[in-house]
Protein backbone atom coordinates (compact mmCIF):
# COMPACT_ATOMS: atom_id res chain seq x y z
CA UNK A 1 0.00 0.00 0.00
CA UNK A 2 1.31 3.29 -1.15
CA UNK A 3 1.92 5.77 1.38
CA UNK A 4 2.97 9.47 1.77
CA UNK A 5 6.56 8.34 2.69
CA UNK A 6 7.02 7.08 -1.15
CA UNK A 7 5.22 9.54 -2.32
CA UNK A 8 7.53 12.08 -0.44
CA UNK A 9 10.44 9.95 -2.10
CA UNK A 10 9.06 10.08 -5.57
CA UNK A 11 8.54 13.78 -5.63
CA UNK A 12 11.44 14.26 -4.18
CA UNK A 13 10.05 16.80 -0.75
CA UNK A 14 9.60 16.17 2.56
CA UNK A 15 6.48 13.92 3.83
CA UNK A 16 5.64 17.06 5.80
CA UNK A 17 5.04 18.70 2.56
CA UNK A 18 3.16 15.81 0.75
CA UNK A 19 0.40 15.84 4.07
CA UNK A 20 0.02 19.42 3.59
CA UNK A 21 -0.48 19.42 0.29
CA UNK A 22 -2.93 16.72 0.05
CA UNK A 23 -4.86 17.84 3.14
CA UNK A 24 -5.44 21.55 1.11
CA UNK A 25 -2.86 23.75 3.27
CA UNK A 26 -2.60 27.17 1.61
CA UNK A 27 0.91 27.26 2.38
CA UNK A 28 2.41 24.59 -0.13
CA UNK A 29 3.60 25.96 -3.86
CA UNK A 30 0.47 25.47 -6.53
CA UNK A 31 3.30 23.72 -9.00
CA UNK A 32 4.29 21.54 -6.01
CA UNK A 33 1.11 20.90 -5.27
CA UNK A 34 0.28 19.71 -8.59
CA UNK A 35 3.57 17.95 -8.66
CA UNK A 36 2.64 15.77 -5.79
CA UNK A 37 -1.19 15.37 -6.79
CA UNK A 38 0.28 13.77 -9.80
CA UNK A 39 2.98 11.60 -8.03
CA UNK A 40 -0.06 10.76 -6.22
CA UNK A 41 -2.17 9.63 -8.81
CA UNK A 42 0.21 7.57 -10.16
CA UNK A 43 1.24 5.65 -7.59
CA UNK A 44 -2.22 4.78 -6.77
CA UNK A 45 -2.57 6.27 -3.46
CA UNK A 46 -5.48 6.54 -1.33
CA UNK A 47 -5.36 8.21 1.84
CA UNK A 48 -5.96 6.74 5.37
CA UNK A 49 -9.47 7.97 6.27
CA UNK A 50 -9.05 7.05 9.86
CA UNK A 51 -5.51 8.14 10.13
CA UNK A 52 -6.57 11.62 8.52
CA UNK A 53 -9.53 12.30 11.02
CA UNK A 54 -7.54 11.55 13.78
CA UNK A 55 -4.87 13.86 12.83
CA UNK A 56 -7.29 17.04 11.73
CA UNK A 57 -10.26 16.03 14.31
CA UNK A 58 -12.37 15.93 11.72
CA UNK A 59 -14.24 12.50 10.07
CA UNK A 60 -15.65 14.17 6.12
CA UNK A 61 -18.85 12.72 7.74
CA UNK A 62 -21.87 13.72 8.71
CA UNK A 63 -25.20 11.96 10.13
CA UNK A 64 -28.74 11.75 9.66
CA UNK A 65 -30.57 10.87 12.78
CA UNK A 66 -34.05 9.27 12.69
CA UNK A 67 -36.66 9.05 15.51
CA UNK A 68 -38.95 6.46 15.24
CA UNK A 69 -37.79 5.31 11.46
CA UNK A 70 -40.17 1.81 11.65
CA UNK A 71 -42.51 0.18 8.65
CA UNK A 72 -45.04 3.41 8.71
CA UNK A 73 -42.06 5.77 7.66
CA UNK A 74 -41.09 3.26 4.90
CA UNK A 75 -44.61 3.26 3.44
CA UNK A 76 -44.89 6.94 3.22
CA UNK A 77 -41.34 7.43 1.61
CA UNK A 78 -40.81 11.40 3.33
CA UNK A 79 -37.73 9.64 5.28
CA UNK A 80 -36.18 8.05 2.34
CA UNK A 81 -36.31 11.29 0.11
CA UNK A 82 -35.10 13.85 2.74
CA UNK A 83 -32.15 11.53 3.02
CA UNK A 84 -31.53 10.99 -0.80
CA UNK A 85 -31.52 14.90 -0.48
CA UNK A 86 -29.22 14.86 2.10
CA UNK A 87 -27.16 11.88 0.47
CA UNK A 88 -26.78 14.62 -3.09
CA UNK A 89 -25.68 17.24 -1.11
CA UNK A 90 -22.87 15.56 1.09
CA UNK A 91 -21.46 13.73 -2.00
CA UNK A 92 -21.28 16.54 -4.01
CA UNK A 93 -19.07 18.19 -1.14
CA UNK A 94 -17.16 14.58 -0.67
CA UNK A 95 -18.91 14.01 2.39
CA UNK A 96 -19.69 10.91 4.02
CA UNK A 97 -23.01 9.79 5.88
CA UNK A 98 -24.30 7.68 8.12
CA UNK A 99 -27.88 6.85 9.07
CA UNK A 100 -28.94 6.15 12.48
CA UNK A 101 -31.78 5.50 14.37
CA UNK A 102 -32.90 6.36 18.11
CA UNK A 103 -36.11 6.01 20.34
CA UNK A 104 -36.69 6.51 24.16
CA UNK A 105 -35.46 3.69 25.35
CA UNK A 106 -32.14 4.01 23.05
CA UNK A 107 -31.88 7.74 24.45
CA UNK A 108 -32.07 6.46 27.77
CA UNK A 109 -28.81 4.70 27.20
CA UNK A 110 -26.56 7.17 25.50
CA UNK A 111 -26.69 10.71 25.48
CA UNK A 112 -26.84 12.88 22.15
CA UNK A 113 -23.04 13.42 22.29
CA UNK A 114 -22.37 9.83 23.00
CA UNK A 115 -23.81 8.78 20.19
CA UNK A 116 -22.71 11.23 17.83
CA UNK A 117 -18.83 10.56 18.92
CA UNK A 118 -19.39 6.53 18.62
CA UNK A 119 -20.75 7.16 14.94
CA UNK A 120 -17.28 9.57 14.98
CA UNK A 121 -19.90 12.70 12.96
CA UNK A 122 -18.84 15.97 12.57
CA UNK A 123 -22.43 16.99 12.56
CA UNK A 124 -25.70 15.86 12.62
CA UNK A 125 -29.34 16.72 10.71
CA UNK A 126 -32.13 15.14 12.86
CA UNK A 127 -35.92 14.57 11.54
CA UNK A 128 -38.73 13.42 13.39
CA UNK A 129 -37.94 14.26 16.80
CA UNK A 130 -41.11 15.34 19.27
CA UNK A 131 -41.19 18.30 20.49
CA UNK A 132 -40.81 17.02 23.86
CA UNK A 133 -38.10 14.87 23.67
CA UNK A 134 -35.11 15.39 25.98
CA UNK A 135 -32.68 15.28 22.99
CA UNK A 136 -34.04 18.43 21.56
CA UNK A 137 -32.59 20.54 24.92
CA UNK A 138 -29.22 17.93 24.62
CA UNK A 139 -29.20 19.44 21.02
CA UNK A 140 -28.94 22.49 21.65
CA UNK A 141 -26.67 21.88 24.36
CA UNK A 142 -24.26 20.38 22.25
CA UNK A 143 -21.34 22.00 20.74
CA UNK A 144 -21.60 19.29 17.61
CA UNK A 145 -23.22 21.15 14.45
CA UNK A 146 -26.47 20.35 14.41
CA UNK A 147 -29.70 20.97 11.90
CA UNK A 148 -33.25 20.33 12.30
CA UNK A 149 -36.01 19.42 10.31
CA UNK A 150 -38.69 20.52 10.99
CA UNK A 151 -38.33 21.92 14.65
CA UNK A 152 -37.87 25.56 14.71
CA UNK A 153 -34.85 25.68 16.85
CA UNK A 154 -31.76 28.06 16.44
CA UNK A 155 -28.79 28.42 18.49
CA UNK A 156 -24.96 29.08 18.13
CA UNK A 157 -24.75 25.33 16.64
CA UNK A 158 -28.12 24.67 15.61
CA UNK A 159 -30.16 25.85 12.92
CA UNK A 160 -33.38 24.23 11.10
CA UNK A 161 -35.06 23.85 7.30
CA UNK A 162 -38.83 23.48 6.99
CA UNK A 163 -41.60 24.26 5.14
CA UNK A 164 -44.64 27.10 5.52
CA UNK A 165 -46.46 24.71 7.36
CA UNK A 166 -49.17 27.00 8.30
CA UNK A 167 -49.95 28.69 4.84
CA UNK A 168 -49.53 25.05 3.44
CA UNK A 169 -52.71 24.03 5.61
CA UNK A 170 -54.19 27.35 4.84
CA UNK A 171 -54.10 26.40 0.96
CA UNK A 172 -55.47 22.92 1.70
CA UNK A 173 -58.15 24.32 3.52
CA UNK A 174 -59.36 27.40 1.30
CA UNK A 175 -59.22 24.93 -0.90
CA UNK A 176 -62.24 23.29 0.37
CA UNK A 177 -63.74 26.42 0.92
CA UNK A 178 -63.74 26.99 -2.30
CA UNK A 179 -65.72 24.04 -2.91
CA UNK A 180 -68.37 25.04 -1.24
CA UNK A 181 -67.55 23.02 1.84
CA UNK A 182 -68.16 24.48 5.09
CA UNK A 183 -68.44 22.02 7.98
CA UNK A 184 -64.48 20.88 7.23
CA UNK A 185 -62.81 18.29 9.87
CA UNK A 186 -59.54 17.91 10.57
CA UNK A 187 -57.31 15.05 11.21
CA UNK A 188 -54.26 16.23 13.07
CA UNK A 189 -50.98 14.33 13.87
CA UNK A 190 -49.92 14.92 17.66
CA UNK A 191 -50.07 17.80 20.21
CA UNK A 192 -45.80 17.17 20.22
CA UNK A 193 -45.01 17.58 16.49
CA UNK A 194 -44.16 20.91 15.58
CA UNK A 195 -45.42 20.52 12.02
CA UNK A 196 -49.32 19.44 13.73
CA UNK A 197 -49.08 22.99 15.91
CA UNK A 198 -48.54 24.83 12.29
CA UNK A 199 -50.95 22.78 10.15
CA UNK A 200 -53.51 22.96 12.90
CA UNK A 201 -52.97 26.49 12.89
CA UNK A 202 -53.63 27.02 9.43
CA UNK A 203 -57.07 24.80 9.65
CA UNK A 204 -57.72 27.97 12.11
CA UNK A 205 -56.74 30.85 9.84
CA UNK A 206 -58.40 29.74 6.85
CA UNK A 207 -61.39 29.22 8.79
CA UNK A 208 -61.23 32.37 10.73
CA UNK A 209 -61.29 34.06 7.35
CA UNK A 210 -64.31 32.44 5.68
CA UNK A 211 -66.40 33.80 8.78
CA UNK A 212 -66.60 30.20 10.40
CA UNK A 213 -66.38 29.58 13.90
CA UNK A 214 -63.28 26.84 14.72
CA UNK A 215 -64.93 23.82 16.28
CA UNK A 216 -62.67 21.95 18.43
CA UNK A 217 -64.97 18.62 18.06
CA UNK A 218 -64.11 18.89 14.15
CA UNK A 219 -60.54 17.69 14.95
CA UNK A 220 -58.97 14.66 15.83
CA UNK A 221 -55.50 13.22 16.43
CA UNK A 222 -54.17 10.48 14.26
CA UNK A 223 -50.84 10.08 15.06
CA UNK A 224 -49.03 10.08 11.53
CA UNK A 225 -50.47 6.99 11.16
CA UNK A 226 -52.66 5.03 8.43
CA UNK A 227 -54.68 3.14 10.86
CA UNK A 228 -55.52 5.20 13.63
CA UNK A 229 -56.44 7.65 11.27
CA UNK A 230 -58.99 5.35 9.87
CA UNK A 231 -60.42 5.08 13.63
CA UNK A 232 -60.45 8.06 14.31
CA UNK A 233 -62.31 9.54 10.77
CA UNK A 234 -64.74 6.57 11.89
CA UNK A 235 -65.15 8.46 15.38
CA UNK A 236 -65.47 11.74 13.62
CA UNK A 237 -67.58 11.23 11.10
CA UNK A 238 -70.07 9.13 13.73
CA UNK A 239 -70.03 12.09 15.78
CA UNK A 240 -70.18 14.64 13.35
CA UNK A 241 -71.80 13.10 9.86
CA UNK A 242 -72.59 16.98 8.95
CA UNK A 243 -69.07 17.11 7.92
CA UNK A 244 -68.51 17.13 4.65
CA UNK A 245 -65.20 17.39 3.91
CA UNK A 246 -61.89 17.04 6.28
CA UNK A 247 -58.31 18.31 5.88
CA UNK A 248 -55.41 16.01 6.77
CA UNK A 249 -51.94 16.69 8.02
CA UNK A 250 -50.28 14.09 6.37
CA UNK A 251 -51.34 11.72 3.12
CA UNK A 252 -50.91 8.69 4.84
CA UNK A 253 -53.34 9.92 7.75
CA UNK A 254 -55.66 11.00 4.67
CA UNK A 255 -55.52 7.44 2.90
CA UNK A 256 -56.38 5.61 5.96
CA UNK A 257 -59.50 8.37 6.15
CA UNK A 258 -60.35 7.34 2.90
CA UNK A 259 -60.35 3.71 3.69
CA UNK A 260 -62.63 4.77 6.88
CA UNK A 261 -65.03 6.44 4.60
CA UNK A 262 -65.54 3.30 1.98
CA UNK A 263 -66.23 1.52 5.20
CA UNK A 264 -68.83 4.04 6.46
CA UNK A 265 -70.53 3.75 3.26
CA UNK A 266 -69.66 7.31 2.31
CA UNK A 267 -68.41 8.03 -1.42
CA UNK A 268 -65.24 10.35 -2.13
CA UNK A 269 -65.54 12.86 -3.50
CA UNK A 270 -69.03 12.69 -4.14
CA UNK A 271 -70.35 12.48 -0.29
CA UNK A 272 -66.88 13.56 0.95
CA UNK A 273 -63.73 15.45 0.20
CA UNK A 274 -60.02 14.72 1.48
CA UNK A 275 -56.96 16.73 1.15
CA UNK A 276 -53.84 15.43 2.60
CA UNK A 277 -50.57 16.74 2.72
CA UNK A 278 -47.02 16.02 1.69
CA UNK A 279 -47.95 14.30 -1.68
CA UNK A 280 -45.86 11.19 -0.93
CA UNK A 281 -45.77 8.69 -3.68
CA UNK A 282 -49.00 6.84 -2.89
CA UNK A 283 -50.96 9.82 -3.14
CA UNK A 284 -51.37 9.96 -6.70
CA UNK A 285 -51.61 6.02 -7.05
CA UNK A 286 -54.68 5.64 -4.77
CA UNK A 287 -58.26 5.68 -6.10
CA UNK A 288 -59.76 8.49 -6.28
CA UNK A 289 -56.11 10.32 -6.71
CA UNK A 290 -55.52 12.54 -3.91
CA UNK A 291 -55.31 16.11 -3.41
CA UNK A 292 -52.74 16.96 -1.35
CA UNK A 293 -50.42 20.31 -0.49
CA UNK A 294 -46.77 18.93 -1.85
CA UNK A 295 -43.65 19.92 -0.24
CA UNK A 296 -40.33 19.17 -1.64
CA UNK A 297 -38.61 16.28 0.78
CA UNK A 298 -35.57 16.04 -1.16
CA UNK A 299 -34.87 19.37 -0.74
CA UNK A 300 -35.83 19.49 2.60
CA UNK A 301 -33.43 17.13 2.88
CA UNK A 302 -30.59 19.10 0.64
CA UNK A 303 -30.72 22.45 2.65
CA UNK A 304 -30.15 20.82 5.59
CA UNK A 305 -27.14 19.16 4.92
CA UNK A 306 -25.77 22.37 2.83
CA UNK A 307 -26.79 24.33 6.46
CA UNK A 308 -25.07 21.75 8.19
CA UNK A 309 -21.98 21.55 6.26
CA UNK A 310 -21.68 25.71 6.45
CA UNK A 311 -21.76 25.87 9.70
CA UNK A 312 -18.82 23.32 10.15
CA UNK A 313 -16.90 25.01 7.38
CA UNK A 314 -17.73 28.51 7.80
CA UNK A 315 -19.24 29.06 11.93
CA UNK A 316 -21.50 31.67 11.94
CA UNK A 317 -24.01 31.45 8.67
CA UNK A 318 -27.47 31.02 7.97
CA UNK A 319 -29.86 29.32 10.68
CA UNK A 320 -33.22 28.79 9.22
CA UNK A 321 -34.35 28.01 5.96
CA UNK A 322 -38.29 27.75 5.27
CA UNK A 323 -39.35 26.21 1.79
CA UNK A 324 -42.68 26.58 0.09
CA UNK A 325 -45.27 24.65 -0.92
CA UNK A 326 -47.66 23.93 -3.60
CA UNK A 327 -51.37 22.77 -3.70
CA UNK A 328 -51.62 19.73 -5.54
CA UNK A 329 -55.81 19.39 -7.18
CA UNK A 330 -56.47 15.61 -8.24
CA UNK A 331 -60.04 13.80 -7.73
CA UNK A 332 -60.62 13.07 -3.93
CA UNK A 333 -61.85 16.57 -3.77
CA UNK A 334 -65.01 17.97 -5.28
CA UNK A 335 -67.72 20.79 -4.87
CA UNK A 336 -69.71 19.95 -1.82
CA UNK A 337 -73.73 18.78 -3.27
Amino acid sequence: MTTIKDIAKAAGVSVTTVSRALNGYSDVKELTRQKIAAVAKELNYSPNTLARSLVMNKSQTIGLLVSGFTKESVKDNFTVEVLAGVNECASEMNYDLVLFNTNSSMQREKTYTQLCKERRVDGVIIQGIRTDDPYLKEVVDSDIPCVLIDIPVASENVGYVTTDNELGADKAVQHLLELGHRNIGMINGHEYAFVSQKRLKGYKRALEKAGISFNPGYVADGSFKEDEANEATKDLLSRHPEITAIFCASDLMAIGSMKAAHALGRQVPSDLSIIGYDDILLASYVTPALTTVAQNKFQLGFEAAQMLLNLLSKGDQLKQVILQTELKKRGSTAPNK
